[in-house]
This record gives C-alpha cells, structure tokens and sequence, in this order.
C-alpha cells in the first residue's frame, strides 16, 4: 500500500490512529480487533449556530439532500440499497454546532461503506426535483415537532435561555425558512463550509489503520483551499424576558428549566458532571427522589447538561398536570439551591462518580460509539481525551468542586423557563424564576 499522508506520533494512552491527508482531511481510526462491525462518520465543522436567520435550517436541509444521490449512485434508492445489500444501515444527523453523516456495516465491507459515505458527501447532485420533495418532508418534521409538546418545550426553553441567536432557533429552521431555501443556498453552504480542512473522517471497527488510510487517499481527492467563514461567539446574556409559554387543551404540562454555564472546554466541566448525576441524573438523583418518589409530583423527571464551543446550560425538564407545576418548579429550584448552600455528602459523591464512570465506559461498547467520540471530539476540541483522562478528571472532583460550581452557575438573571400545556399564568412563571 502507497500513502502520502502519515500517522501522528500517538498520545499515552490513545487506541487511535490520526492522520491528515494532503487536502487538509483529517482521519482518526480505533482499532477494535474484537468487533464485526466497521463504522464511518463524516463530521462536517458546520450546524445551525452558522446560520443567518433568513437561511435557518440550511444545515439540516442539506444534511436531508446528500443521500439523495450522487453521479455514480443517481438515486437515493440506490445509495440506500448499496449499503443495505452490504448488510449495513446509515443516515445523519445535525446539530448546533456540527453536521454528521454516518455508515456502519460488517467489517469485510469498508472499502464499499468509506466509497459511498465520501461520494455522498462530496458529490450530490442536489437534483432541483429531490430538493423541492425533501422542502415538503422538512417541514412535516418541523409540524411533528411542533405538535410534540416535550419537543416543544425543549425548543422554548433554548429560545428562552439563548434569546434570538443562532444558539436559540430551532436547528430545522421554521417553515418560512424552509420554504426560502434554493439550490444556490445548498451549493453555497457546501463550497464555503464542506472543505476537507473543516471535515473529520472517523472510522472504527475490526479494520487496519493502514488500509483505512490507503482506502482514504483515494475517496478524498478533492482541494478546495481557502478558509471557513468565521465562527461567531455566543452573547452571554439570556433573554430580556426568559420565560416561554405556550397554553395547549392537553393533560399535562411540558416543563423546562435552563441555566447557562460554560464552555465545553472549561476546567470545571467534570465537577458540573457531577452536580448533573448528583441532581437529576438516574432514579436515586435529588430531583428524582423529591419529585417523584417522596412528593408524587412527576412520572418523568430529570437534568441534562448542554456543552458549546464558547458557552453551555444546565437544564431540568419533567411533565407534570397542571395542579402540581409550580410545586414542581419550587422543589426543583430548591434543590438546585441547596447545592449552592451545602456541600455534598462524601457517600452520595462517590455514588455519582461511580455513575459518571460508569456510564461512560459503557458508552463505549461499540464502534459506533467510538466513531462518534473520536471524531466529534477531534473536529469540536482539535484533540481526543483519552479513556483514562476523561476518568481522572470525574476522579479530582470534590465536594468543594461541586458547591463552587453550582455558585457560579446559580446566579441572578440566569435562570429560564418553558411551559407547554394547560396553564395560562405567565407572570406567575416569570415571578417564581425571579424574572
């Protein structure tokens, strides 16, 4: 085998291989000799955050057009049959801040799989007739989510914690957006943000990294040299008024609670980990003991953290009727507070540490997990943590770590809200977040 490209000196503890090819494609292959899967992932250096709000949803439309066929592949029927008559599966996703296209097949079908994931990416036909189809189905996902009250409440409490940024639309865009989409947007978008330099190729399996490369080499031949538009930095302030409601005749309401932290790169990522498992996380988390098991207040209830380049929340969502909102919303305030006040007992820590690990390291069971990791984090952070990094930062949290955090996060004006269902109260909303 003939490669120009070559592997990068590995860091201590890396399973993975990194290499950049000649157009400035980097490619980062995870050996796991055990598997019998190969799994691909294209990450493109481009989600909704890029967009200007008369092209928003230009991202995910895109996404929705790439395997709808390419010049050797005409027909997304055919694309979908090669890699299915392969005994695999693919398809894409977008988010705020990236774009992912992905395969997964048994091992002895990379060349086939790495063939059809670059022609798809680098060679669409974007056929006038498909886009105008795909317009239609676009936006039947926009009304499905819409009518989807915990979707709906998602999208209002972003909208309430980011205000009218790029951070706060709706990665699908909104109808009116949708429908001002045009061929020359999709070829634009493409030829300013799909260059190699801003493309992560991720492969894992049961595959040699060598042949992974040769096989690379020859996919992505194409240059197209010239910088990425700019990236623009999130406003640090939430909305004026963050506080979204949307009164609906169903049997409960769709709550939501956000407040803004920090980027994904902070020092204090690991010790806001914890404070999540501690507070909302699992079936033993405060939020789910209070809520739920003393009080009877939910069925479902929990927090989740959101991580960006340059800025992040803290979230809480939970359904509940009517009658039991705002007790739900003070009992989870309250207990979002009393980590501020006291620090974590030493048992309960090691608990969620335990938890934080654990569910780390059983995110990593397949190759598909791997794919996603690797190339994410290569693309998002310029380098991969390692498996024991990742670990040791959980194992330095302290209580002191967790209070500290939960102060910075806690303050006024950085609280938001969102209500989807039977209520109609909106001050009252707006006096019990203090806003």
């Amino acid at each position: 085998m003939t490669t120009t490209a070559s592997w990068q000196e590995q860091e201590p503890g890396a399973t993975w291989r990194i290499a950049t090819l000649a157009n400035g494609l980097r490619l980062v292959v995870t050996p796991l000799p055990q598997s019998q899967a190969a799994s691909l992932a294209v990450y493109v250096g481009v989600g909704s955050r890029q967009e200007a709000r008369q092209t928003l949803g230009l991202s995910h439309y895109l996404e929705h057009m790439l395997f709808k066929g390419t010049a050797s592949r005409p027909t997304a029927l055919e694309i979908s049959a090669a890699i299915e008559g392969a005994g695999g599966t693919l398809n894409a996703f977008t988010s705020k801040e990236l774009t992912c296209y992905w395969n997964r097949v048994p091992f002895d079908k990379l060349e086939l799989a790495m063939d059809i994931l670059s022609d798809s990416v680098r060679s669409s036909l974007l056929d006038p007739e498909e886009i105008e189809r795909e317009r239609t189905v676009i936006q039947q996902e926009i009304r499905r989510a819409d009518d989807e009250p915990g979707q709906r409440a998602s999208q209002l409490l972003s909208d309430a914690a980011y205000g009218d940024q790029p951070l706060g639309w709706d990665i699908a865009g909104d109808l009116q957006s949708v429908a001002a989409v045009e061929r020359q947007h999709l070829v634009d978008h493409i030829d300013s943000w799909y260059r190699p330099q801003n493309l992560v190729f991720s492969v894992a399996g049961n595959v040699d990294p060598d042949a992974v490369l040769e096989i690379a080499e020859r996919c992505w031949t194409d240059e197209r040299p010239g910088q990425t538009p700019a990236a623009s930095d999130a406003s640090d302030a939430m909305d004026a008024r963050p506080v979204r409601l949307e009164t609906r005749p169903i049997e409960q309401c769709n709550l939501g609670l956000a407040m803004r932290t920090f980027p994904r790169d902070d020092p204090d990522r690991y010790a806001l980990s914890l404070l999540n498992q501690v507070l909302g996380s699992g079936m033993s988390s405060r939020l789910f003991v209070e809520v739920r098991e003393r009080r009877g207040l939910a069925y479902s209830v929990g927090s989740g953290v959101g991580r960006f380049r340059d800025t992040g929340h803290l979230s809480i969502g939970a359904g509940v009727t009517k009658e039991n909102l705002l007790e739900t919303i003070e009992v989870s305030l309250a207990e979002v507070n009393k980590l501020t006040a006291d620090l974590v007992g030493a048992e309960e820590l090691a608990k969620a540490r335990e938890h934080a690990t654990g569910s780390f390291r059983l995110s990593l069971e397949t190759a598909q997990s791997h794919a996603h990791r690797t190339g994410s984090m290569l693309l998002s952070e310029g380098r991969i943590r390692t498996v024991d990094e990742h670990l040791a930062g959980l194992q330095a949290v302290t209580a002191d770590d967790v209070r500290r955090v939960a102060q910075r996060v806690v303050r006024p004006g950085n609280l938001a809200i969102s209500v989807v269902g039977p209520f109609d109260d909106e001050p009252k909303l707006a006096e019990l977040i203090g806003a």
